[in-house]
Parts: C-alpha cells; structure tokens; sequence
C-alpha cells in the first residue's frame, strides 16, 4: 500500500522529474545542518571579530529607533500612527542582517545548534564565550548611538519627542511583561532565522514580517530595546538601575528562553526523530536481504 501512494504522476519526462525535484523545499534536517554548519562557524571565530561585528550592529540597530521616530513625529496620532510606525522597527534588522553582523538574538539560535548537536563542555564554553562577545558588543553599540541620538543636534523637536515616548511605552510593561514578550520576541527572531535559508529570494520580506509583528505586538527585544530604554535614560527620564532591573535582564532572559529553550530544543527534536526513524528504516532495509539469503540457504 505504501508503494501505491509512492507512485509518481506517470508521463513525466526525466527533465520534468528533474524539475520537480528542484522546487521541492529543503528538509528540517537540511535547515537544521545549514543554520548549524553557521553557527559552528560562529563559534569559531575570533574575540575580536566577534566584538566588532557586534558593535557595528548594535549602532545599526539604532535604525529602528530613529525610522520610527521619524514616521511618529510626521503622522497624526492615533492607532493607524502605529500601525505605519512600526515598519520603521524593520531598518535596523534589515541593514544588520543582510550585512552579515552579529546580532545577539539571532546567535540564540544558530550558535545553539552545533551545542544540541554535541553537547560537551568545550561547545558550552564556546557558546558563552560568542553570547557574551556579541551582547557586549551589541549594548555598548546601543548605548552609544543612544547618546548620540540625544546629545547632537540631528532631529528636530518633534522627533526627540517622538524617541522619548517609544522609550517611555516599553517601560510601562511591568518585569513580568517584560519576561514573557520577550519570550515571544526571542521565538520570532529563532523562525526568522529558521525561515531565511529556505527562503533566500524572500529573505527581505521574511525580515520585515516578522519584525513588523513584533513592533506591533510591543513585544521586548533586549537590543533594540536598549537603545529606546537608555535614551531615557540619558534624558535623564530614567535610572540605570531601573533599565538594568526592570528592561535588561526580564527581557535579556525571555530573549534567551524564547529563541534558544523553545524553539531551538524543538526543532532539534524535531530533526533528530525525523533522522532516528531514518536510520531505523535504513537499519531495516539492509536487514531484509541478508534475511532472504538464510531462508535460501
């Protein structure tokens, strides 16, 4: 009965079959490999390359501050200023992500990966080591362009504005709001990242969905959420300890939680069954024959 449903459509030239195997999307296993085979080479890379690339995104990531800023200060209050507003959350994603920089909730997955694949102590060394590189360098990038933000005469009135009440909306969610929309955050980003390489040609508009959702869902994300919270901050509007107690680490820990402890585990689950009932079959398969031959025998 399985070979009946295994049939293919007849009439199909070799060049058709060719072709209908090139649009068949990848396999769990072949996303899980690829993001891992990323990751593994993440891993690896120097502390210096590491801390660069993460200050570069975490200036960039200014971006998302700054376009919606710019969208809030020009449209007329109200829900539909929101709902327009929050694409802006998308430019800083965007530039970091299509240049290649080290974004640290993007390595909540992708750096996580080669560590379920083999769990030891040297790749769980070599996990903190790359997590605490790349959040360095992303909040020391954030607090900077922050500062710059406020203190340079860039923006007029109405935008400066415009970045002080974005900041002032995400500490109005108390820690526990704090923790769980950074869970869902976190997960957000894990599909993303998950999504990209089956999906190269639409990577931008992958990139743009799922942050958009997330801005409009006013859901915390530990780096660009640091350069909202730490304009206040620098305003003066807010205390260190509070972005540090009440922002930072809720939200630093529903990031990690979101992308590594849930999404991560379960698509690793996932391709490790869909490989054991492979080798099973494959195990079952060289079984048979050896089987025919002793009851010729």
């Amino acid at each position: 009965m399985n070979d009946e449903h295994s049939e293919k459509t007849p009439g199909l030239s070799a060049e058709e079959e060719h072709e209908v195997d090139e649009h068949q999307p990848p396999r769990a296993a072949v996303l899980h490999e690829m993001i891992r085979t990323q990751g593994d080479h993440e891993l690896e890379r120097t502390i210096a390359a590491l801390f660069w690339s993460a200050l570069a995104a975490g200036l960039t990531m200014g971006l998302s501050l700054m376009a919606m800023g710019l969208l809030y200060s020009r449209l007329p209050d109200g829900e539909t200023a929101q709902i327009i507003a929050s694409f802006g959350y998308s430019a800083g994603f965007l530039a970091v992500i299509l240049a290649r920089q080290q974004l640290f909730t993007e390595n909540t997955l992708t750096a996580v990966l080669p560590v379920m694949t083999s769990p030891t102590l040297a790749n769980l060394g070599r996990l903190l080591r790359l997590w605490g590189v790349v959040l360095l360098g992303n909040l020391v990038g954030t607090l900077f362009v922050a500062w710059v933000m406020l203190e340079l005469p860039i923006f007029d009135n109405k935008t400066d504005a415009a970045f002080l009440e974005i900041g002032r909306k995400v500490m109005h969610n108390d820690i526990g709001q704090m923790f769980a929309k950074g869970i869902i955050s976190g997960w957000m980003i894990a599909t993303m990242v998950w999504m990209i390489p089956s999906m190269e040609n639409a990577k931008i508009w992958i990139i743009v969905l799922i942050t958009y959702l997330m801005a409009l869902g006013d859901f915390t994300h530990i780096v660009v959420g640091t350069v909202e919270v730490s304009y206040l901050v620098w305003a003066g509007e807010e205390t260190w300890q509070r972005f540090l107690m009440d922002f930072a680490l809720p939200t630093l820990a529903g990031n990690i939680i979101g992308g590594s402890f849930i999404f991560a585990l379960i698509s690793h689950a996932q391709v490790r069954s869909d490989t054991g009932k492979g080798l099973s079959k494959l195990a079952t398969d060289k079984k048979r024959p050896s089987q025919g031959r002793s009851d010729q025998a």
